[in-house]
Formats: C-alpha cells, sequence, structure tokens
C-alpha cells in the first residue's frame, strides 16, 4: 500500500479534536477575521438589548439580540462563553444603568454594571457548554433563566432591574405573563432568538432535512414561542375575568424643588406641591370637571417628614383628605423608636379619622436605602455616608382603601417577582406602584420602572396605579395599556376608572414554580452537557472547514 505525502504531512486528528494554535498564529492567518468578530458581536448584542428597553418599543431587537449571542456562543468552551458573555452583559448594562450614577458619579453605575454583566458571563460560561447538545436553543433559554433567578436574588436580595422580560411590554411575547410569568417571557424571547442563530447556521450550512429531524428544531424555536404568545386563550390569562366592579381612582404628582440629591433638603416643599395639587384636585371634583375618586394615590418620599411624629405634617395631611373625601395612601418616611432607622412607608390616610394602616417597604434598596459593609464603602466613596438606615418590613403587601384590598409595591419592588405575587395572593385587587425618581433626574428609569409596572398588570391581571414625584406617573388597565400618563418633573393629577379583579392567573398560581422548572431544566441539561463531553461523546459542531475548527473552539 502506498502512502501520500499528504497523509504523511498532516496525520489525521481523531474526530471532535480540534488544531491548536497560539495567538500569533490565529491572528496572523487568515482566521484572525472569526475572533475579531465575535468580540465585536457580543457587545454589540448586549447593545441591542438595550435598544430592546423602554423608553424605546423595539421589542423585536431583543430576540436579535440573543441571535447574536448564540452565535458568538456556539460551539466555545466555557472560558470563552465566560468573557464574551461578560462583553454581552456590559453591551447591555452598561447603557441601561447610567442613571445609578447621576448624582454620585460613575463608580456605583460601573460597578454595578461590571457586577451584572459578570453574572451573563457566568451564565453564558454554562450556556457555551450546552450548546452541542441536541435542541440547544431550548437548554441555553433554560439556562438563562437560571441566571436571572440568580441575579434576582443575590447579593444583597438581588437585583432585578435587567430581566428580559421587562422588555416586552409592546410586544406579543407580554401576554405569556399571565401564564408564566417573567420566566416565561424571557425564556421565550431567549429561545426565539438562540433559534434563530441556529436556523441561520443550519441554512449556511446547506443541510436542511426533509421531515421531522434536528434540523428542523430552530424553526419550532424561532416560530413556536411567537405563535403560542399570539394563541394564549384569554381565559388562561384571566382576562376573561369578570370584574369586580369599577371604580375611579386618581395618582397626585405633585413634582419637586429642584433635581438631584438635594430635593430632600427642601422636604416640607416636597409635600406642600403633593398637598397643594390634591387641593386642586378636589377644587376640579366640586366644579364637575373630573369625577371624584374612590381612592386616591400619593407617591414615595410624598411625605419625607414623619407625619406620626410632626404636627404640622399631620395637619397638611389630613387637611387634603378631608377636604377630598376619600382616603390617600401617603408615601412617607417614618422614624422607628430607636431614632437612628427609618421606614419607608405608605400610609392609608381616611377622613376624619387619620393614618389607619400602614405598609412597609419590604425590600429595601442596597446602597441606596442602607448601605452593607457601611464602614468598607465608605473608604470608596464620600457619597457612602448619604445611604440611608432604612429598615424592611414583613407586611403582606396589602392594605385597605375604602373598602378595597390595594396590593403596594413601592418603587423597585414592583421589579421583583415575589413581591408582587404575594400582594396579589393576600387579596389585592388593585396594585399600586408609589415611587420616588427624582433623585434620577432625567432619564430613562422612570420609564424603565413603568415598562414593569405594564407587565404585572398583565401577569396577574389587575390594573396599577403608578404614582410618582415627579413622573412619569401611570394608570394602567389589566390588558397593560396605558389609561392615562403624566409628563415628567410637572404636577400632575391623573383620574380614571378601571376594574377590580379577584381572577388569579396561573401565573399567580404557580408563583415561582416556572422559574425553577427551567432554571433546574437547564441546569441538568448542562450536567448532562458536562457528562457527556469528558466521556467524548460531543464533538465541536461542524460549523467550518476542519483546519479552522480548532482556532474557533478557543474562540
Amino acid at each position: 500500500m502506498t502512502t501520500s505525502p499528504a497523509s504523511t504531512t498532516h496525520p489525521a486528528r481523531p474526530p471532535g479534536r480540534a488544531r491548536r494554535a497560539g495567538w500569533p498564529v490565529r491572528l496572523g492567518g487568515p482566521d484572525w477575521r472569526a475572533p475579531v468578530a465575535r468580540l465585536v458581536a457580543a457587545p454589540a448584542g448586549g447593545v441591542l438589548m438595550y435598544l430592546a428597553c423602554a423608553p424605546r418599543t423595539l421589542w423585536w431587537l431583543a430576540p436579535v439580540a440573543f441571535a447574536l449571542l448564540g452565535a458568538v456562543l456556539r460551539g466555545r468552551r466555557w472560558r470563552a462563553g465566560l468573557g464574551l458573555g461578560v462583553l454581552f452583559g456590559l453591551g447591555y448594562f452598561a447603557p441601561l444603568l447610567p442613571w445609578v450614577g447621576i448624582y454620585v458619579g460613575a463608580v456605583p453605575w460601573l460597578a454595578l454594571a461590571a457586577m451584572e454583566a459578570l453574572f451573563v458571563g457566568l451564565g453564558c460560561a454554562l450556556i457555551a457548554v450546552s450548546t452541542r447538545l441536541p435542541a440547544a436553543p431550548v437548554w441555553m433559554a433554560a439556562l438563562w433563566v437560571a441566571t436571572e433567578a440568580f441575579t434576582a436574588r443575590f447579593p444583597f436580595g438581588g437585583f432585578s432591574w435587567g430581566k428580559v422580560a421587562f422588555s416586552q411590554a409592546d410586544g406579543p411575547f407580554l401576554r405569556l405573563a399571565a401564564v408564566g410569568g417573567t420566566p416565561l417571557v424571557s425564556f421565550a424571547v431567549v429561545l426565539t432568538g438562540f433559534g434563530l442563530a441556529a436556523l441561520v447556521q443550519t441554512l449556511r450550512q446547506g443541510r436542511f432535512p426533509a421531515g421531522w429531524r434536528p434540523g428542523w428544531t430552530p424553526v419550532a424555536c424561532v416560530l413556536l414561542p411567537v405563535l403560542i404568545a399570539l394563541a394564549v386563550p384569554a381565559w388562561l390569562t384571566g382576562a376573561a375575568g369578570a370584574s369586580v366592579r369599577t371604580i375611579t381612582v386618581a395618582a397626585v404628582q405633585g413634582n419637586v424643588p429642584r433635581l438631584g440629591l438635594d430635593f430632600n433638603s427642601q422636604r416640607r416643599a416636597v409635600l406642600d406641591y403633593h398637598v397643594r395639587r390634591t387641593m386642586q384636585l378636589a377644587d376640579d371634583v366640586a366644579a364637575g370637571r373630573v369625577p371624584r375618586p374612590d381612592l386616591v394615590i400619593w407617591p414615595e418620599n410624598s411625605s419625607d417628614i414623619d407625619p406620626l411624629r410632626n404636627p404640622d405634617a399631620n395637619a397638611e395631611i389630613t387637611a387634603a383628605t378631608d377636604r377630598m373625601g376619600v382616603p390617600i395612601l401617603v408615601g412617607a418616611v417614618l422614624v422607628l423608636p430607636d431614632g437612628v432607622h427609618t421606614a419607608n412607608s405608605a400610609l392609608v390616610w381616611t377622613p376624619g379619622v387619620g393614618p389607619t394602616e400602614r405598609n412597609d417597604k419590604r425590600r429595601v434598596l442596597p446602597f441606596g436605602e442602607y448601605l452593607p459593609w457601611r464602614s468598607f464603602f465608605r473608604l470608596l466613596s464620600p457619597y457612602a455616608d448619604r445611604a440611608g438606615h432604612f429598615v424592611p418590613g414583613n407586611g403582606p403587601g396589602v392594605v385597605t382603601m375604602a373598602g378595597i384590598p390595594v396590593g403596594v409595591a413601592i418603587c423597585w419592588e414592583v421589579a421583583f417577582d415575589d413581591l408582587v405575587n404575594a400582594s396579589v395572593r393576600n387579596g389585592a385587587q388593585l396594585l399600586t406602584v408609589p415611587t420616588n425618581n427624582a433623585t434620577f433626574g432625567v432619564s430613562e428609569m422612570t420609564y424603565q420602572q413603568l415598562s414593569m409596572s405594564r407587565l404585572r398588570a398583565v401577569e396577574h391581571d389587575r390594573a396599577v396605579v403608578v404614582a410618582a414625584t415627579s413622573g412619569v406617573s401611570a394608570i394602567i388597565a389589566p390588558d397593560g395599556s396605558e389609561l392615562a400618563r403624566s409628563p415628567v418633573f410637572t404636577p400632575a393629577a391623573l383620574v380614571e376608572q378601571v376594574p377590580l379583579r379577584t381572577t388569579t392567573t396561573l401565573a399567580t398560581r404557580f408563583g415561582a414554580a416556572p422559574e425553577w422548572l427551567l432554571a433546574v431544566l437547564g441546569l441538568v441539561a448542562f450536567g448532562v452537557a458536562v457528562r457527556r463531553g469528558a466521556a467524548g461523546e460531543v464533538s465541536v459542531p461542524p460549523e467550518q472547514p476542519d483546519e479552522t475548527r480548532g482556532e474557533d473552539e478557543d474562540g
């Protein structure tokens, strides 16, 4: 038998083994463009994800963002997945969160963005390993849900702000919120994107098989989430449920004296503004220009002067409540008995009676309302001592106003699935989001928060009243549509009729079960991928000729 020179010079490698080359060879060789393209595409995908978020209505960019991410992760090892995931996370969170540092400098903003990007990177390390499994987009999307589940809980109680689901308030995936909450919405969006990446790769390879075979899996991943979202029947979401009755609600936005952290130095002015605008609303009601509301919602921090200790603040709020003749939910900062710690509370102020019920914020904001490791962080920033000494409450998240059970999610609490779910499970027929956005200036923060409130409306089939000190305030129907919205930094009073509902959606009943199910599914798939890879059962996908495959695998 004669051996050819080619086989003598280039011995065959075992299947799945890749040629390894150093950086000088790869960068100087003909295939240098592939790693460079990935380094560009990963953060570009993150930027597209940011552009999908409010105040823009470009929800469809989210699947495109994950199509890019899926393409760059395909066939990578976990180390490359980690790095590319961090780049994607930075491209997303860096432009999403600059409002964090508007008045305290760039360090807190960049530190938070970097931490969230690191968590994304850890998730993408697992996702990269799982790209070699059959039906990979499904397991990859489930691992993304696991990543969001982790970041929603750790550290310091978690940070849910960047969930993919919150970008979908204007898209068809929103309907899935009533079935499986934010985890199912995120899963559907990410699955569509990863499926799109797999579909493009299949078409590039020109090997699209007939019949239901692995080549058709990407088609299913792309089309089924959208089709299922569009086909969800109203009775399944709870939207077809009959209303208990219809009531009229009002949200008062008093505005603040000036932007920035120092607006609190004029606490009395903030309270005066809200009292004044409420008195104007009472005049409008008396003149017949607007209907009399059944209840009024004031924002978080509308009275930073403790009205339970300060007679002047108490008298002002009482005068406004008696003039309206209906209960007012007052956002107040209460000094606790030790004189040091405070509670961020919502007080039900009843005409002729005064404060009758109280709901304390259940999850206070780290590095804002309180500072973990205060002595350490004081060394890093002079703003450390500006953090408050708030402590969380442990109530049901529901108060009663005019005989109506009203759920209360104070400011960023609306971002947490468990808190809003608990309010509805505890009987809330209407949801309220009293919030203070004045410390974030003219930024996108308030619009991002509004999109969360719209998703919560659909998720639990409840009308939502958002009352902000400086805007945007809004009244939202159970289907997520806005019935009224105020401009920012303008005194306003929104008055609308909304339905009260007692129906419970599947999302309300399931609670965190869809999230845990998807997370466990993804982690099990990752374990299978690791085991099969260790046993040599999983090889590098044939996305490129064999001689360049090794370079791509090291990415």
